[in-house]
Order: C-alpha cells, then sequence, then structure tokens
C-alpha cells in the first residue's frame, strides 16, 4: 500500500535521466503540480461519492430527497474531469495517433513532438481566454440550489486551458532547448 507521500510525487514511467537540471528542476515543478490536480480531483471524487450517500439515505430512509446534490455533483465533475485531463497532459496520455510519425527520421519525430506541443498549448491559451469569458458573463448568475456563481463552474474550464498551456508549452520548449539530448523513443523524458 502506498503511503501517501508516496502518491503526491510525479510519476513517469521512467524518471527523467536526460537533460539538464533546470530542465530537470522544472520537470519535477509540474509533476508535482499534476499532483495536485490529481489529489483535488481525487477529492472532488470522494466528495461527489459521499454526497450521492447522502442523497440516498435521504431520499429512501428519510423520505427527504436532498435537491442540492444533483448540482453539486454537476459541479465536481466538471472538476474531476477537467484537473483529470491536465494532468493526462502533463503524462502524455491523450489520445494520439502515432503510426506516420514513427515512421519519421528521428529528426522529424521531434519536430512534430514539438509542433503538436505547441498546438496542445495553443488550444490551451484558447479554452483559458475563452474560459475567462464565461466566467466573467457567469459571475452574476447563481447555480440553482447551491447559491454560488455560475464562474465556480466555469473555473474548471479556465484551470484546464491554463495548465493545458502550462503543461504542454514548457514540454515543448524544454524539447526545444534540449533537442540534441532526447529521443523520441523515451517520451517520458519529456
Amino acid at each position: 500500500m502506498p503511503q501517501l507521500s508516496q502518491t503526491l510525487t510525479p510519476i513517469r514511467k521512467k524518471s527523467m535521466k536526460h537533460g539538464s537540471a533546470f530542465a530537470r528542476s522544472v520537470d519535477l515543478w509540474l509533476g508535482h503540480l499534476r499532483s495536485l490536480c490529481l489529489l483535488i480531483a481525487s477529492a472532488a471524487l470522494v466528495t461527489l461519492i459521499v454526497t450521492f450517500g447522502w442523497l440516498v439515505i435521504g431520499r429512501y430512509l428519510l423520505n427527504s430527497t436532498p435537491t442540492w446534490v444533483e448540482q453539486l455533483a454537476l459541479l465536481l465533475i466538471c472538476y474531476i474531469a477537467f484537473l483529470g485531463a491536465a494532468a493526462g497532459v502533463y503524462e502524455n496520455t491523450h489520445i494520439g495517433v502515432t503510426l506516420f510519425r514513427d515512421q519519421l527520421p528521428t529528426a522529424l519525430q521531434k519536430g512534430v513532438l514539438i509542433v503538436i506541443d505547441l498546438i496542445l498549448a495553443g488550444f490551451g491559451f484558447v479554452m483559458l481566454m475563452a474560459g475567462l469569458e464565461l466566467m466573467e458573463f457567469g459571475w452574476a448568475t447563481l447555480l440553482p440550489m447551491l447559491n454560488v456563481p455560475e464562474s465556480i463552474r466555469t473555473a474548471a474550464i479556465t484551470s484546464l486551458g491554463g495548465l493545458m498551456m502550462l503543461f504542454a508549452g514548457l514540454r515543448a520548449i524544454l524539447r526545444i532547448v534540449e533537442f540534441p539530448s532526447w529521443s523520441p523513443e523515451t517520451l517520458e523524458d519529456f
């Protein structure tokens, strides 16, 4: 059974062996940020399970259904999904078709990986900016039953955009700076 300190450390299939000390320290910092995302998403999942337990108890034992559970569940699912997706961007576990990339020479494979990271970072920037607009727009609207601003829900989208931009953008920068010292076969290094 892993201890809590082990679950909060960055997880990679292989530890970063190549690259400068700066690249390793950036990767470590990003790994801790990823762990924080997973910790918050996990806490949201536990809260979701507990509140649905309360819903069942309220409905079937107390004959008084708590109406706020559905709205809280929708809010928590946003954070679970979006923070989990941000961790997936850091871990490079997003969906990708590598058949054609794997057929290219090593230098072109590296270039394709950098372009992919830049596209992901650009998409994250668009999500961040759109999320900020949604947060501004929804601040005056309250979520039903919870009486908190709608922007609390859209903050999950905004945080995914910012984290995606950070994780993919810094990975692209590290790959550019450390271009000679990594290979596409060891994707875990960056």
